[in-house]
């Protein structure tokens, strides 16, 4: 994962449910191009944000089993709205049904309330050595850099109230991350 598409995790229902964040800003480098006048999200990079949600969700539903989770198919992707600068793209990602290699979730994102964009999507799951046995000692090496990157996108959640101050701040409670006031 070259560029990370959400902001933080605000929900979190292992094996079963994520929810994540992905805040717009004016100044992303790929607004210039898209479109100097009229600057939106790219489409791909809406599914992709659908995407890095729900490796989360499978990453750490299975406690981080898997060094790779791929995005192996997007089916009916459908995109409804625009994501222009300012405002939040709201991703949730739920799982359908999943096997030893692969994950199907249900994939949506919002913005104010609004659908934006929808995909069905099948993730493939496994470890570098088991394809390449060569590169097995690979494997600890990005389940360890993963669970830092995940860390950092769970602890706005753990740690600071949202955007205004005294709101709710969130906590981990088992295998569910839930509002706590």
């Amino acid at each position: 994962m070259r560029f990370c598409l959400l902001d933080r995790i605000t929900d979190l229902q292992r094996g079963s449910k994520i929810t994540a964040v992905k805040l717009l800003r004016p100044e992303e480098d790929y607004l210039r191009d898209h479109f100097p006048r009229f600057p939106v999200m790219p489409g791909v990079l809406m599914l992709e944000a659908m995407f890095q949600a729900g490796a989360w969700l499978v990453r750490s539903s299975e406690d981080f089993k898997h060094a790779a989770v791929l995005l192996k198919e997007a089916r009916n992707v459908k995109y409804s709205d625009f994501v222009t600068p300012g405002k939040e793209l709201v991703v949730t990602a739920e799982i359908v049904k999943e096997d030893e290699s692969t994950t199907t979730l249900k994939a949506s994102g919002t913005v104010d309330g609004n659908p934006a964009v929808s995909a069905r999507l099948l993730l493939e799951k496994f470890n570098v050595g088991d394809q390449f046995p060569a590169r097995a000692n690979c494997d600890p090496y990005i389940r360890h850099w993963m669970k830092g990157v995940f860390d950092r996108l769970m602890k706005p959640a753990l740690d600071a109230p949202l955007a205004g101050g005294s709101g709710p701040h969130f906590q981990v409670k088992s295998q569910r991350v839930s509002a706590q006031p």
